[in-house]
């Protein structure tokens, strides 16, 4: 981390980089009580999904089953090499593992212990591959015949750079630009907690809020109080006009309000990263729909309302990967969900959406078991197929 820093105070990484680099106790403590998590869950291989019988002796079954190779390519957060693993050993893929320069020291040490624990098993040797070395990334980005899904965990630039130069599916997402709205009738007490808690818990995650929307009525009310307890943790609002001109207006600390700034039309759009958030007044949950449905990348969007009847409009309309009601965006994480961990959070609309464990890294197979039936028995004015469900089977 002492290199890290040094690049930060040069100008030459984001403090937000260098917070993902860092493998802090929590940290560590999460990774561990993750991979313990994962070895506890069900076996996700050789389940039936689907099961009819298509005439007598002749069934047929929907079963799980793995995707194959993973090629996993991360910039910082030393602890996905051990959640990833974790996951990939237990839904039955193999997993290429390949970190970028700046986690070069914590990847190497990460994988000496990874090699290690698995030569005290019988997990064949080729299962989990960790690649060191600094070769171009292009050259496993060429191997569609051998490798199924890359699943890339990192920068926006990355990520990009992966999707446009590659044939492989990939399973992730660009960017984590979140926001929440705050409708007329939310209660102040929980929207302050749960604004403060999305935008500051951990600001360089991609489930933390970028964009505050509050609904036209409750400028001169509740977003001051909303604002002033934002201020206080060290957050920078950046505000459009009628934002700004109701906190000009209110009772806030003078000195605060020198700190609000105005915002630009690409802030709505921008993935701070760190403790900055853009504020914009929206006239109701029509327009803040729409303002989600142009900005959002689909990652994780909120309400908070007591209006049942409201919250189940937005969720419905809402198309990102996780909607939320009166909850915190930072709970979109695999850990929280109860999948033990994750292998990252898709925005696809393929079938992984949102934080992928083990589930999402399973696709399935159909196996049709028969006694030498042929089509040609079958059709008209010959044997009906009986398409009966077949329920709690297991084979």
């Amino acid at each position: 981390m002492d290199a890290a820093h040094k690049l930060v105070e040069a100008g030459k990484m984001r403090q937000s980089m260098a917070k993902r680099l860092l493998l802090s106790e929590e940290k560590w403590d999460g990774m561990l009580e993750g991979v313990l998590d994962v070895r506890n869950l069900d076996d996700p291989v050789g389940k039936v999904t689907l099961a009819t019988e298509l005439d007598e002796g002749l069934d047929l079954y929907r079963l799980t089953s793995p995707i194959g190779v993973l090629l996993v390519i991360f910039e910082a957060r030393p602890e996905v090499i051990a959640n990833i693993t974790a996951l990939a050993l237990k839904s039955g893929n193999a997993v290429i593992l390949k970190g970028g320069k700046e986690s070069v020291n914590s990847f190497a040490a990460i994988s000496r212990v990874v090699t290690n624990a698995l030569s005290t098993t019988n997990i064949p040797p080729g299962a989990v591959q960790l690649v060191e070395t600094r070769d171009d990334v292009n050259a496993l980005l060429d191997q569609d015949k051998y490798i199924d899904l890359v699943i890339p965990r990192g920068s926006n630039e990355l990520v990009r750079f992966i999707k446009d130069n590659t044939k492989i599916p990939v399973l992730g997402h660009a960017d984590g630009l979140c926001a929440i709205y705050v409708h007329e009738d939310a209660d102040e007490e929980m929207a302050i907690k749960v604004i403060v808690d999305s935008k500051t818990d951990y600001p360089a995650a991609c489930n933390a809020v970028e964009t505050l929307l509050v609904h036209e009525s409750i400028c001169a009310t509740k977003l001051p109080n909303i604002a002033s307890a934002l201020l206080q943790a060290g957050v920078s609002l950046r505000c459009d006009r009628l934002s700004k001109t109701a906190l000009q207006s209110s009772s806030i600390d003078p000195a605060k309000k020198m700190l609000l700034q105005d915002a630009s039309e690409e802030d709505y759009k921008t993935e701070f990263l760190e403790l900055t958030l853009a504020i914009k007044v929206v006239n109701g949950i029509d327009d803040a729909v729409l303002h989600i449905g142009e900005h959002s990348s689909g990652h994780t969007d909120g309400i908070l309302t007591e209006s049942k009847e409201v919250a189940e409009s937005f969720m419905n309309r809402v198309d990102s990967a996780g909607v939320f009601w009166n909850a915190s965006t930072r709970f979109a994480d695999g850990f929280r969900y109860g999948f033990g961990t994750e292998v990252g959070i898709s925005t696809n609309k393929i079938h992984a959406r949102g934080p992928v464990g083990l589930e999402g890294l399973m696709i399935y197979k159909y196996q049709l078991r028969g006694n030498g039936q042929v089509v040609g028995d079958y059709g008209s004015g010959k044997k009906p197929y009986l398409h009966r469900k077949m329920d709690k089977v297991k084979i």
